[in-house]
Formats: structure tokens, sequence, C-alpha cells
């Protein structure tokens, strides 16, 4: 088998601020694996240095020790393929792109979407949640009335990056009543800051607060001192952080999981735990997006799940939706494998 590499950028549209600082453009490195049958498979690496730690160059280096490995892969399965590439670096958004792969080479060569060879019945439609990236009022208000407009069931509004209070009460007013409010203030707050906001904000109505504070111990104090469900996510990748019950609900992601079978085995012992789990992108493009819309369809079919933020294509410019938002959600796509091209 033949690993190539390829290197490509996206640019937002608007720049999507965080507590992570200003995201203005995605770099990306986009996997493509040739098998002696010429089934092609395609995966995508999408490293986040201001959120993950990892860099673009960190994981180029791995795909480009894992290419003896694949050359060499004559008699291995996919499971074992991961494994020896594992050895030889052990670094999860570069093994995500590897697996993607295998999946979406494994998905057109049985002629079948990803998820209908992860569940029998798979969700057909994944709800998902719209982003509200502007940092003035009017402007959440306009983003939130159009959320609204297009039938999203949730919106999800960044906080810790200004007038907080400001914003979340002009997304409610803007949205309505029965639209679900999300915050993320991807580790923004303290403790003590973290339930002072919370308890400020949630006159609002909050479905969850994802990640308030980074760290399974203060994640559990905040919890244990608000009536909001709380959320977790960059707090996720923390050793037994998955299992350890300190939130109501864990954010997961392709690329921190390793790939497609490292998520779903991640959901699986979340839900053991009692929290439940939804799947968001980091920015992805079109492969990271899809390969978490058929991870989410599969584990739909096996227990509930709140909205996903995987709604986020439609954030860059000059981009192809591949998988565009109808009424609040993703229709899986039904095409063999991850059902999408490259871009």
């Amino acid at each position: 088998m033949k690993l190539e590499l390829a290197r490509r950028t996206l640019t937002l549209a608007n720049p999507l601020q965080s507590a992570h600082g200003e995201v203005r453009e995605r770099e990306l490195l986009i996997v493509e694996l040739t098998g002696k049958d010429g089934t092609v498979g395609y995966g995508e690496a999408a490293p986040m240095e201001s959120y993950d730690g990892v860099t673009l160059a960190d994981v180029q280096h791995a795909l480009e020790g894992y290419m003896p490995v694949v050359a060499g892969s004559a008699g291995m399965n996919g499971a074992q393929m991961i494994a020896a590439c594992r050895r030889v670096a052990d670094l999860p958004q570069a093994l995500a792109a590897i697996d993607m792969a295998l999946w979406d080479r494994g998905g057109r060569r049985a002629d079948k979407p990803i998820a209908q060879m992860l569940a029998d019945t798979p969700v057909d439609r994944v709800p998902v949640n719209a982003t509200l990236t502007a940092l003035d009022r009017a402007g959440v208000a306009e983003q939130a009335a159009a959320a609204a407009r297009e039938g999203f069931g949730a919106i999800k509004l960044k906080v810790g990056v200004g007038d907080d209070a400001g914003r979340v009460a002009a997304a409610r007013a803007a949205a309505g009543p029965r639209i679900a409010l999300r915050l993320d203030a991807n580790g923004a707050w303290s403790v003590e800051q973290a339930v002072r906001a919370i308890e400020a904000l949630s006159p609002a109505g909050l479905e969850l607060v994802e990640e308030p504070t980074h760290g399974l111990q203060a994640v559990r104090e905040v919890r244990e001192r608000v009536a909001v469900r709380v959320a977790i996510d960059e707090t996720a990748a923390e050793h037994g952080a998955l299992g350890a019950g300190v939130a109501d609900a864990v954010c997961l992601k392709v690329s921190r999981c390793g790939g497609i079978g490292g998520l779903v085995a991640a959901a699986t012992l979340v839900r053991a735990s009692g929290a439940e789990v939804y799947l968001a992108s980091t920015l992805d493009g079109p492969l990271g997006v899809a390969a978490a819309v058929h991870a989410a369809a599969a584990l739909a079919s096996r227990g509930a799940m709140p909205h996903c933020g995987l709604a986020t294509l439609s954030l860059f410019a000059g981009l192809d939706d591949q998988l565009p938002v109808r009424e609040g959600a993703i229709a899986l796509p039904t095409g063999p494998g991850l059902g999408v091209e490259p871009f």
C-alpha cells in the first residue's frame, strides 16, 4: 500500500475568537492510501496547536515516519497497521488520518457508508448546533435569529472573550425560548470565576456549559456548585478523564481520539460512566467532519446524543460544503466510505 500526503489551507470567512485566541485559517494534511487493487482511501490530519499543543510539522513528521510501515503492510489488517504506526509515533492526530483513510478505503471496497460498517441501523440525520462567532451583541443577535430561521435546535456561543452577559442575553432574545443555548468557555475561568459566571448567565436558560475550567478536579468542583449541566472538552484528553464521571457530558473529537475506531471506543467508556457523549469538529475539513458524522450516526443508534458541533464547514470562505445543514441536521452521506471527497 502507498501513502501520500498533501497540505491544504482553509480560510475562515470571519475569524473565530475563543479563550485559545483567534483563528483565521486552518492548515490540514490530506492522507491518501492506495492499495494494489487501486482503491483509494482518504484521511485528514487536523491538529490545532492553540487547542491541543500539536503542530502541523509534528503530524507531518509522524506521517512521514509511517510511510515505511504502510509500504510494508502486506498481510496486515487495519488494526495491525494502526498498531505498527503507533509504535513509530504515538500521535493521535496523525493516527486519526491513517485510521480515517483505512475506513474510507474499506467502505469504498465494500460499497458501503462507514456508518453502516459501525452499526446495523445508524440514524440518517445528525442534529447539530449552530456556532455563533460574532463578538458584539448585534452580531450575535443576527446570527442567533438566522439559526432559528434555518431550523437549528441548538446554538453555541463562546464565552470568556468579553461582554458575555450582553452576548448571551442577545442570543437568547433573538433565538427564542425553545432553542437550546450552549456556552463554551474553553477553560477560560478559574473555579471561582466559573461558578460566578455560570450563576450570572444561567437565567438565560442554558443547556450546558462546556469546559468552564481546565482539569478534572476543577471541573468536578464547578459541577458540584452550579445547577447548570457541565461538559468537558479539552479536559477529556487527561488520563482517566473519559471514565471519571466528573461531568454531565463529554465532547469527543475524531482527531484527539486517534480516529473513528478510537472515538467509538471512547464514547462507549464515557457512556458507561453515566455521562452523555456528543461529537464536535476542531474546524476540520470535509473529511474530518464526515468521519465524525458517520461515528455520530452510529452512536446515536445506540443511545441518545445531544446536538453535535459539526456544522462548521459553512464557516470557511470559498469551500463547497459537501455536508450542508438542513433543518438543523446533517444528512448521513450515502456514498461508499466517507461519502465525500477531499477539497
